[in-house]
């Protein structure tokens, strides 16, 4: 029987400046009607570029389709060459037949429409049916995507909704036309690991009401396990290895996809160094790598630096007739811990939990509305701003995505000195540029980039790039916001082993704000649990991952993706 979906010996280029680049090269797979196959591979590997090809998404120019092609076959009819189909033929199967399901679904969601109103969009362009029938099929999806008050929701705006709920509200309307294909383009990749888990079941669920062929692109092969049947492993535009799960998870043939297995934090133990691709790929001959163990971070004399007593972050809600608020939502409420030098305190918790209110309220980047912040036997609550100002060269904070925190005007040098330049540290050009090649050498980056714009880099390098510049005033205390929660696990591995590094070389006290226990375990000798706000339980980073008290912690814990390797 003819497979749903047959990819054959698929290229395609991208021409810029007279310059060709082969994004695909030769890919061929198949997808049958009511199975998952996973495509897995790093950033700029061709994942995406595959499935935007499936449904013609691909700018022509820059765009080449060089050779291959797709064939789609529904029911008992003929295969068809998706490529060779004209713009208003593609249309017809586009969102109907064949349905796909974005990575960020914030820029993928209409802003100045209702959520209801786009899903009902779809429903109209593709099915014969009226605008009451419509909307009644629009909530009853919302309902089987486990939206909460589906009728509500029907008229509420993208921007109302928090990450997960938008993410469903994609899936319903990638569903609602009963497509046979469904391609999912790392739709779980920025949400909580909770939020990913529940996702993740509800795709399989639906996917075996419907008895669907789905493509599932992700980085991730703990996702792979919890969802896919058969995988195909992604590297340079071609597919190295392909087979069922659980024989590529336990016998990898190819070093990349060996690397992709064991770069995952969650394998290794603390003070282990990670494996990066490279270890495998530079290697002569293909096998495990073996992790290089780091030398133990210096935990000093367990010297508080940062006493946090009974914090509590308010911020005004909606207000009355002359603008005074009718009420306050609490954001931190009344939390108590302490930082010692040298030490790394992971802070883990849901999306709204309050992790980066209280990770910048540290900083004084947002006032707190109660409670003491004693930061070097200071307490820090009471200073002045000028004051504060001197604060800033001590305590820096790296931000989670550092695409929007660099200034795409700036030079990466002129990012990197800005800060020295403001806080009038190293008043010589010469001597700032010194000092930049030192902090882009002390990341494995190459003072020959320090031209550079933010754009020319990729996301791993970018975040050591942030890395660099929260070094530049050399501070004592360090907030890590989610800093590699959007990164490929390779790089995420490259990332980690630089913060550590850094910790043990420069005594750096680090705050490591995550939703992810795996990598904070790994990261971190304490964890703080945060939720609605409190903090609901603390300890040993390996005491509370391995034996937790609270349900929730175990909830947590229970959500990440795990795989057997054996």
């Amino acid at each position: 029987m003819e497979p749903l979906l047959r990819i054959e010996n698929l290229c395609i280029d991208f021409v810029s400046e007279g310059r060709t680049n082969r994004a695909v090269d030769s890919v061929s797979f198949a997808v049958e009607r009511g199975e998952i196959v996973a495509l897995v591979g790093e950033s700029g590997s061709g994942k995406s570029v595959t499935s935007l090809s499936i449904l013609q998404l691909l700018p022509q120019p820059p765009a080449r389709y060089a050779a291959g092609r797709i064939l789609f076959s529904e029911a008992n009819n003929e295969p068809v060459d998706l490529l060779q189909l004209s713009p208003q033929a593609i249309r017809t199967i586009r969102g109907h037949k064949i349905a796909m399901i974005f990575q960020e679904p914030m820029t993928s969601l209409n802003p100045v429409m209702t959520c209801g109103q786009q899903v009902k969009e779809a429903l109209l362009v593709h099915k014969k049916i009226s605008g009451a029938e419509a909307r009644r099929r629009t909530i009853d999806w919302f309902e089987k995507v486990k939206l909460p008050e589906p009728e509500r929701l029907f008229d509420r705006y993208p921007h109302q909704l928090s990450g997960g709920q938008k993410q469903r509200v994609m899936i319903a309307m990638a569903m609602c036309c009963e497509p046979s294909l469904l391609i999912c383009d790392e739709p779980t990749t920025a949400l909580d690991v909770t939020v990913q888990k529940t996702v993740l079941e509800l795709i399989r669920q639906l996917q075996q009401e419907q008895n669907m062929g789905v493509i599932f692109i992700t980085h991730d092969l703990g996702v792979v396990a919890e969802i896919a049947d058969r995988v195909a492993i992604l590297y340079k535009g071609a597919i190295v290895e392909e087979g069922a799960v659980q024989d590529i998870f336990r016998g990898a043939k190819h070093p990349y996809t060996q690397a992709l297995i064991q770069c995952r934090p969650a394998l290794h133990s603390k003070g282990e160094r990670l494996p990066t691709v490279s270890d495998y790929l530079e290697k002569e001959k293909p096998g495990p790598a073996l992790p290089k163990p780091a030398a133990a971070p210096a935990r000093g004399e367990r010297e508080s630096l940062l006493r946090v007593e009974n914090l509590s972050v308010k911020f005004p809600g909606k207000t009355n007739l002359f603008g005074k608020p009718k009420g306050f939502f609490t954001a931190v409420d009344d939390v108590c811990f302490s930082l010692f030098k040298n030490e790394t305190l992971g802070l883990v918790g849901e999306s709204g939990c309050g992790k980066t209110t209280l990770g910048r309220t540290l900083l004084r980047l947002i006032e707190p509305t109660s409670g003491q912040i004693v930061y070097n036997g200071q307490d820090i609550t009471r200073l002045s701003k000028p004051a504060v100002k001197e604060l800033r060269k001590e305590v820096q904070l790296i931000f989670q995505d550092p695409y929007s925190s660099l200034n795409p005007r700036l030079t990466i040098g002129d990012a990197i000195a800005e800060p020295m330049l403001v806080a009038g540290i190293e008043p010589s050009l010469r001597e700032r540029r010194k000092k930049v090649a030192a902090l882009l050498e002390r990341v494995n980056l190459s003072e020959a980039m320090m031209n550079r714009y933010p754009h020319e880099f990729s996301g791993g390098q970018r975040q050591r790039i942030v890395i660099a510049r929260a070094l530049a005033l050399d501070p004592g205390f360090v907030v890590c916001d989610e800093s590699v929660s959007a990164l490929d696990v390779s790089i995420q591995a490259q990332v980690l082993n630089l913060l550590n590094d850094l910790k043990r070389d420069l005594g750096l006290s680090l705050l490591f704000i995550s939703h992810d226990l795996s990598v904070v375990r790994y990261m971190c000798d304490s964890i703080l649990v945060m939720r609605a706000g409190k903090i609901v339980e603390s300890g040993n980073a390996e005491e509370v991952y391995n034996h937790p008290q609270q349900a929730y912690t175990q909830t947590l814990i229970d959500a990440v993706p795990k795989i057997q390797v054996s």
